[in-house]
């Protein structure tokens, strides 16, 4: 079949399965909605004429490797982004060339010279006209996601020949899914579920490598595909500390983009269920939000005791001031950034076992983890008032994240499975 032909069916079959997933998650109205403001988010868009992209630099004595994402990576976005930005920063610290292209085709100028910064050479167009311009220079191929693996992977196999095909998969699709699914009880969800398991699963199986965020993916996908290498690398922070102590600090904190829809069904949850209980206690007590949020979810939330200041691109200030960070996920995959950013600041986090699957937590340790309503207020309400409590959870918090999700941590993995970017390319036989 044509390679291009093949493209469109892929993507398309990708495209119709995402609607399906939204439609069992978000309802009609929701998808719709979603729809809307992704199309208004790509206009104004720079198109190819606007852009200066960074130039290709002498790759002589540099291994190259070509990044593809659904979108472009911003880390005051979600998570997800800033594990990838820090990622390819480790890269090309280590001598990699680093490509990026996003599949939907959206950059603007403001997005290039963002992740220069990161030593990201970004670059407008198709990405298959691309790949048949440089796919014979590349040494590896890393696909970001579902989404973007199930189109690209046979065309990175036949266009770029010589590059090891990475697929990162960000999360287990088919595991959140799953999850959401039982919680919700919708027959659809679990069909979809069902298929993306399929599919995810076949592409850790053709790919030269997957990457996984978390040990509890990681053992299931042992488990499914035992003949598969598959490695961890989960998210990775700098390490802020502690700049305020306990006494001058109030109010709780919830970090996360209303677009996953796992963070919005954890607002409608602690807003409706758990913040009345606290606000029995001591009705002073202001829950934030940061994050993208859609203008329905703003209307559902927004009340006395609840303060909704959208997306925060220096969560420093939020992170320095509040008393506690809240995780209240009831569904969702792979390891929570929100978690791992709050931690990095030695802000106490009080998790579901949702939230702190891949976490390396221990209740009471580094993290109180509750499950229900009625626990996870009342363990809220020991961190908030117990200053002997909120500091050892400070300082393990801090502990946590410099042992297993540290830059050093993810690179040691990235150099196992990449060899040095400055050891000469050798393009005469596979890097595998």
């Amino acid at each position: 079949m044509n390679l291009d032909l093949a493209w469109r069916i892929a993507r398309l079959h990708q495209l119709i399965r995402r609607a399906w997933g939204s439609l069992a998650l978000r309802g009609w109205k929701g998808t719709f909605r979603r729809a809307v403001e992704q199309f208004n988010a790509q206009q104004g868009s720079a198109g190819p004429d606007d852009l200066h992209t960074v130039a290709d630099k002498d790759l002589r004595n540099r291994r190259r490797i070509l990044v593809i994402d659904t979108m472009l990576p911003n880390p005051a976005r979600d998570s997800g982004s800033l594990r990838l930005c820090m990622m390819l920063q480790l890269l090309h610290n280590e001598g990699w060339h680093v490509d990026l292209l996003p599949d939907d085709g959206r950059i603007t100028p403001a997005d290039v010279e963002r992740l220069r910064i990161y030593g990201v050479h970004v670059h407008p167009g198709s990405v298959l006209t691309w790949l048949r311009k440089h796919g014979t220079s590349l040494d590896a191929v890393l696909l970001c996601r579902l989404s973007v693996a199930a189109p690209y992977l046979t065309p990175s196999r036949n266009l770029a020949p010589q590059a090891m095909c990475i697929f990162d998969t960000v999360d287990l699709h088919f595991l959140r899914e799953q999850r959401a699914a039982e919680v919700s009880g919708s027959r659809r969800m679990h069909r979809q579920s069902v298929a993306s398991r399929q599919r995810e699963l076949a592409l850790i199986h053709d790919s030269d490598v997957s990457f996984v965020v978390s040990e509890v993916e990681l053992d299931i996908l042992r488990e499914e595909l035992p003949d598969s290498h598959i490695e961890l690398v989960s998210n990775i922070h700098e390490i802020h500390g502690r700049s305020s102590p306990f006494s001058t600090r109030r109010d709780l904190l919830f970090v996360g983009g209303f677009g996953h829809p796992p963070n919005e069904d954890a607002m409608r949850w602690f807003v409706a269920e758990i913040l009345p209980k606290l606000h029995s206690r001591d009705p002073s007590i202001c829950l934030h939000i940061a994050g993208d949020i859609t203008p329905e979810a703003r209307r559902v939330l927004e009340q006395p005791g609840v303060v909704i200041h959208g997306r925060v691109d220096d969560l420093s200030t939020l992170m320095n001031c509040c008393k506690v960070s809240i995780a209240p996920l009831r569904f969702g995959a792979g390891v929570k950034g929100k978690v791992n950013m709050a931690m990095s600041y030695g802000l106490p986090v009080v998790v579901t076992p949702i939230a702190a699957e891949g976490m390396h937590l221990t209740d009471g340790v580094d993290a109180l983890i509750a499950n229900n309503a009625t626990d996870f207020a009342s363990a809220v309400w020991r961190a908030y008032h117990d200053e002997q409590l909120w500091t050892r959870l400070s300082d393990a918090s801090i502990t946590n994240v410099r042992q297993y999700f540290s830059p050093d941590v993810a690179r040691d993995t990235l150099r196992r499975v990449l060899p040095s970017g400055q050891e000469f390319a050798d393009r005469s036989a596979p890097v595998r």
